[in-house]
């Protein structure tokens, strides 16, 4: 049970729902990281890379990169790790969520993050530029920034979703943290550490393996909620 008041017929129906659309999505993502990678391993040049870094020579100003580079910093390892702790105990000992939210909450991002590494090894794409700076080091393919920033703001989404606040203070905060996830993602491409394509690699990748975990989070809580009714 999610919040004390909360009809279990009415979130049976919603669950329903995000499964349906998360496969959806799930299956879009699926299909548009496969048609990159595939492009990836040949080595291939995206017409979409060129036009995206000539973009980023035309908008180039020192004001701009010093506040792309703040927000690339609020995808890093350090902060999305920080964060995901301190969420993770929040999830199990304050906020009045189901203990199954924690524990699928650390498989999406311990999950993501092993995904994100192995992918990248596989792959073997040298980046644009190499920028300590900016965490530019490494493989590019997809981008770390990307995956780690669209799981945890994207779970932080979900539990807006699925939290009693109303319709227009879900759509207030989820619009932010959306943009937030965007903003981090064309930071890298901003900042040349990465190719746009590897943004929209890490993008469907994240989705994905969000909604995946969502669905499933889904599934035991409703499986739990029609056991406590036998």
């Amino acid at each position: 049970m999610l919040f004390s008041g909360t009809k279990v017929s009415d979130l049976s129906k919603t669950s329903i729902v995000m499964i349906v659309v998360g496969l959806l999505i799930v299956g879009s993502g699926s299909y548009l990281f496969a048609e990159i990678a595939d492009e990836v391993l040949e080595q291939e040049k995206f017409a979409v890379d060129a036009a995206a870094s000539d973009i980023v020579s035309s908008v180039e100003a020192s004001w701009l990169s010093n506040t792309m580079g703040w927000v690339t910093e609020a995808g890093s390892v350090t902060v999305i790790t920080i964060l995901s702790i301190i969420l993770f105990i929040c999830l199990l000992f304050v906020i009045p969520f189901s203990k199954w939210v924690a524990i699928y909450f650390a498989i999406s991002m311990i999950g993501i993050s092993l995904l994100t590494k192995g992918l990248k090894v596989a792959f073997g794409r040298e980046r644009p530029d190499l920028l300590e700076q900016y965490d530019g080091t490494g493989f590019s393919f997809p981008s770390g920034h990307t995956t780690g920033s669209t799981v945890f703001y994207g779970f932080l989404i979900y539990l807006i979703l699925i939290s009693p606040l109303t319709k227009s203070a879900k759509w207030l905060i989820n619009g932010l943290f959306f943009v937030i996830i965007l903003s981090i993602s064309l930071s890298r491409v901003y900042l040349s550490v990465h190719y746009f394509t590897d943004i929209l690699g890490g993008l469907a990748l994240g989705f994905s393996w969000l909604l995946i975990c969502i669905a499933a989070l889904e599934i035991m809580l409703w499986r739990g909620r029609r056991k406590n009714l036998t």
